[in-house]
């Protein structure tokens, strides 16, 4: 009798082992991971109108606690500064993911691509000669956000806007000069007493100037010069313009404040007088015309 009880107890232990083994009990069933994809514009992207293949930028994906948004951090946000790479669609060095299929995000996304230690004040310079358009465009950079977006399989949009400022200056005869004379000179132009350097919150996309100021060399577009400028503003009497005419320097001195997404438009007008050369600005304009458009 007791070989049977004892046989029957290997039986029943056999019997519980092989149903939690095999899993005869149903799993739960776990919800689809919906991933994460995004396409962006951008307004005046340097002088294109489109990210360019290779680009490369940072985006962090902040969720939301019920129906209020979160705060952007240096870290532990849902997606923490995640690459995105463009060739031709916007493709992460790892794939990502939304927290479930309800909770509704921000995205803050920034080019150039870096490895921000503080999204406060995030470093970025401007370079100082940008007379080659490679130097100009690596002069630029770009801030976007996207806020309150339910998870969705459909590419998140994001438009990113210019945390630079643009200057554009054209060079026209005055008094003494025609326009054929002025053209066959040899004529440079050079930015005075301006900072490149700049911290950049990207929480809002707002850049502030710090160090010391120094002179920039814009790109020569032929009719005009042009160059990415920190936001800042250069104090009355400042020496703010330097025109170089066959070696002669003629500068002007103008204080001015730079807006961030803005083009600034200055016309120098080169005046000859009996004491000398004398160099003039014709009127400024700021142009809040968006130039540029959406990459699909």
């Amino acid at each position: 009798m007791k070989r049977i009880l004892l046989a029957a107890a290997v039986m029943l232990v056999a019997s519980c082992s092989k149903n939690s083994n095999t899993g005869d009990e149903p799993s739960p069933v776990k919800p689809t991971q919906i991933p994460i994809n995004v396409s962006m514009g951008v307004w005046t992207r340097a002088t294109d109108t489109a990210y360019e293949s290779g680009d490369k930028v940072g985006i962090y994906v902040v969720n939301y606690n019920g129906s209020a948004a979160g705060t952007l951090q240096s870290s532990g946000n849902h997606v923490d500064n995640m690459r995105f790479s463009y060739t031709t669609k916007w493709t992460p060095d790892t794939e990502i993911f939304w927290k479930d299929q309800t909770t509704k995000a921000d995205f803050y996304c920034y080019y150039p691509y870096g490895t921000p230690a503080d999204v406060s004040a995030h470093s970025f310079v401007t370079k100082a000669d940008q007379s080659k358009l490679a130097d100009y465009k690596a002069s630029e950079f770009l801030w976007g956000k996207a806020s309150g977006i339910t998870p969705t399989a459909n590419a998140v949009p994001i438009i990113t806007n210019r945390s630079m400022s643009n200057m554009l200056i054209y060079v026209v005869a005055g008094k003494g000069f025609t326009e054929e004379t002025l053209a066959a000179a040899n004529k440079s132009v050079k930015i005075c007493n301006v900072k490149t350097s700049s911290a950049i919150d990207l929480r809002t996309g707002v850049a502030t100037a710090t160090g010391s100021a120094t002179d920039i060399v814009p790109y020569n577009e032929g009719e005009y010069y042009r160059a990415l400028l920190v936001p800042q503003t250069v104090p009355d009497g400042t020496n703010l313009i330097t025109v170089t005419v066959d070696g002669v320097d003629y500068t002007l001195a103008k204080g001015f404040t730079f807006k961030a997404n803005t083009q600034h438009k200055f016309t120098v007008t080169v005046n000859k007088s009996s004491g000398g050369v004398d160099i003039g600005i014709g009127d400024w304009e700021i142009d809040d015309t968006d130039n540029g458009g959406a990459a699909e």
